[in-house]
């Protein structure tokens, strides 16, 4: 059994280092090269789920052009409220992003999503993947950082940090379970492979 999650590609909010949530944004213009350099994923996937948001429709939408998409909610990064699109640099100052940055896990951002929030939602989402299951066995899900990272520190191999975790824009990575039923008992994976692409990057 196989899920690949993958991160959307480059967009402007990441490339000066915005906190980008549920900002609908599209891929930027660099974003779209470097996919289409990457080229796409060289493993086949039987089913498709992408988050909602624009920038992951749009990854999604180029890398299986001829597959249809599930597209859902359930997937979308967590809202970061109020500082959408605002930088450390902007916010540093701010009392309540300071008491976020030291509890990320414990605070929400202003009039945003807590983390108990999204990864709740989160898991509503990977329950549909398991419903799914039934009728295939390689899945992909083409979302953002944080949901990656969440799914990662829960089903990874062996037990990680949140933060122990990195998958640029534009990645993707395969958890694989040895058997179907232990994916739907919700046990950790038995192997973490990278994704490759048929691009001059693939490999590297």
């Amino acid at each position: 059994m196989v899920i690949a999650l993958f991160r959307h590609g480059l967009t402007a909010e990441n490339e000066r280092k915005a906190y980008i949530g549920w900002t609908d944004a599209p891929l930027s213009e660099n974003g779209r090269e470097q996919l289409y350099e990457k080229g796409r994923p060289v493993s086949k996937y039987e089913w498709i789920s992408a988050s909602d948001l624009l920038r992951a429709k749009e990854t999604a939408a180029y890398w299986f052009p001829e597959q249809s998409l599930c597209i859902t909610s359930y997937f979308r990064e967590i809202n970061f409220g109020d500082w959408e699109g605002k930088t450390y640099e902007q916010l540093k100052e701010l009392p309540d992003y300071c008491k976020w940055l030291n509890a990320p896990f414990a605070v929400s951002a202003t009039n945003g999503e807590s983390f108990e929030a999204m990864a709740e939602r989160v898991d509503t989402g990977w329950d549909r993947l398991i419903k799914q299951s039934k009728q295939s066995n390689r899945i992909a899900v083409v979302t953002h950082g944080g949901v990656i990272r969440y799914l990662l520190s829960k089903y990874g191999v062996t037990e990680k940090n949140f933060w122990d975790y990195i998958i640029s824009p534009g990645e993707g990575i395969e958890l694989i379970w040895s058997n179907k039923e232990s994916f739907r008992r919700k046990e950790r994976c038995t192997l973490l492979q990278e994704v490759a692409f048929t691009g001059k990057k693939a490999g590297q």
